[in-house]
């Protein structure tokens, strides 16, 4: 999706808080959920909507978990210079895991951009660590 599109200067996403959950519904396979905050903070001086996201969740076994799909928790937000979208969704992992990713955002003129999503880890205690 990200590859060859350009990033637009002052467009950033941020991490702002990150949860072990044990109440959310989870499977054997997959049985720890982390809730995570995101902020994207629209600084670059053109309003732009957020038309889709692609995650990466990388457990600690090297097994991938690729998540795409259209705009972000339901929504396209549209972002205008100087403000932010703010938003809480949830990963599910069978073990420690790093999870990064990137949305794909459009201006008013219909210029495609990527903004990443900065890597973050989710650690279960008593389970492997990174090699």
């Amino acid at each position: 999706m990200e590859s060859a599109l350009p990033e637009l200067p002052g467009l950033k996403v941020t991490l702002d808080h990150l949860e072990r959950r044990e109440n959310l519904q989870t499977s054997l396979e997959r049985p720890y959920a982390f809730v995570y905050y995101i902020t994207i903070h629209n600084n670059s001086d053109r309003a732009i909507v957020v038309k889709g996201r692609k995650w990466v969740v990388e457990d600690v076994y090297g097994e991938k978990q690729i998540l795409e799909g259209d705009g972000v928790v339901g929504q396209y937000p549209r972002i205008s210079p100087g403000h932010t979208f703010s938003y809480n969704s949830y990963h599910i992992v069978r073990s420690d895991s790093v999870a990064t990713g990137s949305y794909l955002c459009q201006d008013d003129y219909g210029n495609a951009y990527v903004v990443r999503i900065p890597p973050f880890n989710m650690n279960v205690a008593g389970h492997p660590q990174w090699a």
